[in-house]
């Protein structure tokens, strides 16, 4: 009895110093239930006339499981790209540096008008949006508007899963919402 005894109190132990895990939290689901990848998402589709979508702002928010960024649009989204790769001007091809892991977001649409005036305004290129105390992302920055295209960057602490999607609105405008996941 007193073997059972003892063998019981090696294995609550072992349980309680996690050096035994029961089976089911092996196998439990991913954190949030999140499932996207890390693999590049992208939507073919060309920004086309008469009517050009132009990029008009840049927006960050923070969600329990992830973080959001929203580049908003005054008409319907076509394309987009979004990736893990090292991070440049969308003009000059010169390396912009972030701060942790570079995700490129390239919206096929320009931010600036036909008459060529911008259609998006920002304070620091560095720093699009203040993300300082976000738990994924770490900067946004301006990589350019040229040829119909305009790339931000993102920089987020590793290579984490991410999502890409299309919202409609406001009014015929549309939203590209890129969410990245707190964790793997």
């Amino acid at each position: 009895m007193k073997k059972l005894i003892s063998w019981l109190a090696a294995l609550v132990l072992a349980m309680g110093l996690g050096l035994i895990v029961p089976s089911s939290a092996s196998a439990a689901a991913p954190y949030c239930g999140i499932t996207w990848g890390s693999g590049a998402k992208a939507r073919s589709g060309e920004a086309s006339t008469p009517r050009y979508p132009h990029v008009t702002d840049v927006r960050a928010g923070e969600h329990a499981c992830f973080d959001r960024l929203v580049i908003d649009l005054d008409g319907r989204l076509r394309g987009y790209d979004v990736r893990y790769q090292g991070f440049t001007g969308i003009g000059s091809g010169d390396p912009i540096a972030l701060r942790g892991r570079d995700l490129v977001i390239t919206v096929n649409a320009p931010a600036y008008d036909d008459s060529g005036e911008a259609t998006y305004t920002f304070r620091n290129r560095s720093e699009l949006v203040d993300v300082r105390d976000y738990r994924t992302f770490r900067q946004v920055a301006w990589g350019g508007s040229y040829e119909a295209r305009t790339s931000v960057g993102l920089g987020v602490r590793a290579r984490l899963p991410f999502r890409v999607f299309v919202l409609d609105g406001p009014g015929k405008g549309s939203r590209l919402v890129v969410d990245v996941a707190h964790r793997w």
